[in-house]
């Protein structure tokens, strides 16, 4: 039974939802394994995340879901502000719980991230060697790149002076202990928004759970070209699957191409005809999107075939 928890990261309460597998499928003399998910850049538990935790529990694998500190109904303030440093913690904290939920074997921890998170889960593993596997959904890998993208499109340098503009404001804001200066972050092309996407808006909203807010500390648009998780795709030592959507608007999709040669044999890339949303929105690629992690995650994550696991579901995925 799907059960909300609580765990502490640096002194903070978040919140988090324990979907129990429904099989022994890949039980073995440890426990069962255990998927860690958390949404991207300013997503909450409940949107969306459930539809894979779900399809995870019933091929026998425990899932961990979890809002960062200041996001969804976990604490922390201040609220909505994505400090990259902050929610990576949070990922490191939510593993250590995941690690002694009854059941679970330690041994065998995956993280799944999207977009930001998808970032996220690659510099974790890469800083802790007992994760035993990623999966990287529409992954944001380089805020360079996310920032040449912005500067690309008609109006994009404005965008980005505009942003920056509201960015020190709030930082100055920050300094002189007032409360943040939000921005919305996601809004129709041409206005003052973190995404402004076409279509991007509406994608979101159709996603959004009850606790997502369309608000951000307007700081975070500093943060963004040093979000760089494709400096850590050579250290990692799990394998990864990175999904990639070709028609991606937001996460750059040649970035995350060229973080995934980074990783090397470790890494399996599978790209599809989807925008950055799409993958929630319960149509037939969410669907082949989830098969493919499935298959993934049970290849690696498959207690009797430890070692060359990563190996099997490279070739079983390139075979579809």
């Amino acid at each position: 039974m799907t059960k909300n928890l609580y765990f502490t990261s640096h002194g903070v309460r978040c919140g988090a939802t324990h979907v129990p597998a429904r099989s022994d499928a890949l039980t073995g003399p440890s426990g069962r394994p255990c998927v860690v998910m958390a949404h991207g850049f300013c997503g909450t538990r409940d949107s969306g995340l459930l539809s894979y935790a779900e399809e995870f529990a019933t091929a026998g694998i425990e899932v961990l879901t979890f809002d960062y500190r200041g996001f969804g109904d976990s604490h922390g303030e201040p609220r909505q502000d994505i400090a990259v440093r902050r929610q990576r913690q949070d990922y490191h904290a939510a593993a250590a719980v995941a690690r002694h939920l009854p059941a679970v074997d330690a041994g065998r921890i995956a993280l799944w991230g999207y977009s930001y998170a998808g970032g996220h889960v690659m510099a974790v593993a890469a800083q802790n060697p007992a994760i035993a596997a990623i999966v990287a959904l529409n992954p944001a890998t380089d805020g360079r790149a996310t920032l040449a993208h912005i500067a690309r499109r008609r109006g994009g340098v404005a965008q980005l002076a505009r942003l920056t503009a509201h960015g020190l404001l709030d930082a100055v804001s920050s300094r002189l202990g007032r409360g943040p200066h939000y921005l919305p972050a996601v809004g129709e092309p041409g206005t003052t928004a973190l995404v402004t996407s076409p279509g991007a808006a509406q994608a979101f909203a159709n996603v959004a759970g009850p606790t997502w807010r369309n608000e951000i500390a307007a700081r975070t648009a500093l943060e963004v070209g040093f979000n760089r998780p494709t400096t850590f795709a050579g250290r990692l030592a799990c394998p990864m699957l990175m999904q990639v959507g070709t028609d991606d608007d937001i996460a750059p999709p040649a970035a995350a191409r060229r973080t995934a040669e980074k990783a090397g044999r470790l890494a399996h890339l599978c790209e599809y005809p989807i925008g950055h949303v799409e993958a929630f929105d319960g149509g037939r690629w969410q669907q082949r999107v989830r098969d493919d992690q499935l298959m993934f995650l049970s290849r690696v994550l498959d207690p009797s075939r430890a070692g060359d696991a990563h190996l099997r579901a490279r070739a079983d995925l390139s075979a579809r």
